[in-house]
């Protein structure tokens, strides 16, 4: 069995497996611990704080168990790792990127252990309640967390990522509707481009290349039409959003922005969002429109998605603290400012607010 499908195997076990019972979960521990050690790509893995993602699965976001269970499963009882589909780099650096087959879900790794040790130790708790009381909420669903308890080869050579998170597919329905050719879907991954990034302010980036500049935030060029209680609401919800990511002390979230577009008329854009709108879980509730699922652009020319992603970089880790003293030692000689890791979480919160609002024209 390849990496690709031996990490995939590991993912799927927790989700489908009930917990054991106290000795078999002892037996199964000691058995786990002895396997792992040799094992460079398929790790035991567990669930972390799986009670309460389960309670706001069912609870807030109406899942019930066997439906989430059901988009990992495989068709082959023997081979669970066909439930999910490997995409992005699966490069050696240890990052994995898998869509289970029905599209609805994502499992991103989470590798570096100064981004899983926050949100395990600093964020989850906040991010579980914040979640359960703003249904609207712009952060990305997070419905499972899943980590490897025990050292490993893999671990240790960097093989095998030893924390995942499951979530929900933002892009969902972008297969479907580009066969069928309705719609053009383009989709942007935003940061405050104000701040200094050294590849491409350093030398003019004349040091770096082409692949690694690219590798930058995207820069929205154009505008968001909405109409006035539509860009109330997402200036809204990104504010209380931001808030909280502010006071965890995260830095370096982008706002990942969709557009799709549907023709030149309302009638086609009603067409294609009676094609590419969900209107079941996990994207509700609330029920359609809403930012997760499509909002329909008032001049008839688009739906726009947006989300909330990676909000693992908090100030007060290890990794940002050596970052941020590198920056400060270097603008020493040459000023050129904090970076998007390095800065201040409520000034990020600020740049963040005001690139979102410097994208949007209320429609007349």
């Amino acid at each position: 069995m390849g990496r690709q499908e031996s990490i995939a195997r590991s993912i799927v076990r927790p989700i489908l497996n009930a917990e054991p019972t106290k000795a078999k979960l002892i037996r199964l521990r000691l058995l786990a611990a002895i396997l792992t050690l040799l094992s460079l790509y398929q790790l035991p893995l567990k669930k972390i704080k799986g009670a309460l993602f389960k309670k706001l699965r069912n609870n807030d976001w109406q899942i019930s168990e066997s439906e989430y269970e059901e988009s990992f499963r495989s068709e082959d009882k023997k081979k669970p790792e066909q439930a999910l589909e490997a995409t992005g780099d699966m490069g050696y650096s240890g990052s994995t990127f898998y869509s289970t087959s029905d599209k609805r879900y994502l499992v991103k790794s989470v590798p570096r252990y100064f981004e899983h040790s926050f949100f395990r130790d600093d964020f989850l708790h906040p991010y579980l309640h914040h979640m359960g009381s703003h249904p609207k909420s712009l952060l990305i669903r997070i419905f499972d967390f899943l980590a490897g308890p025990y050292m490993s080869l893999g671990h240790v050579l960097g093989t095998a990522p030893t924390h995942h998170i499951i979530m929900e597919n933002i892009m969902y329905g972008k297969e479907d509707s580009m066969k069928q050719g309705g719609a053009k879907w383009d989709d942007w991954d935003l940061k405050p481009t104000s701040y200094f990034y050294p590849e491409r302010d350093i030398a003019d980036g004349r040091l770096t290349s082409d692949n690694t500049k690219d590798k930058l935030a995207d820069k929205f060029e154009d505008k968001m039409v909405l109409t006035k209680d539509q860009a109330d609401e997402l200036i809204e919800l990104l504010e209380e959003d931001t808030f909280l990511l502010a006071e965890c002390n995260a830095v370096d979230y982008s706002l990942f922005l969709v557009r799709i577009k549907a023709g030149e008329s309302s009638e086609q854009l009603d067409d294609t969002a009676a094609a590419v709108v969900p209107d079941d879980h996990p994207f509700v509730p609330p029920n359609p429109p809403s930012w997760r699922t499509g909002i329909k652009s008032p001049d008839g020319k688009h739906i726009f998605r947006a989300a909330i992603l990676d909000f693992f970089w908090a100030k007060h880790k290890s990794q940002p603290k050596f970052m941020t003293a590198l920056i400060d030692m270097y603008n020493t000689v040459d000023r050129q400012g904090p970076m998007s890791i390095t800065t201040e979480p409520h000034e990020y919160r600020d740049r963040f607010l005001k690139m979102v609002k410097e994208m949007i024209e209320i429609a007349k």
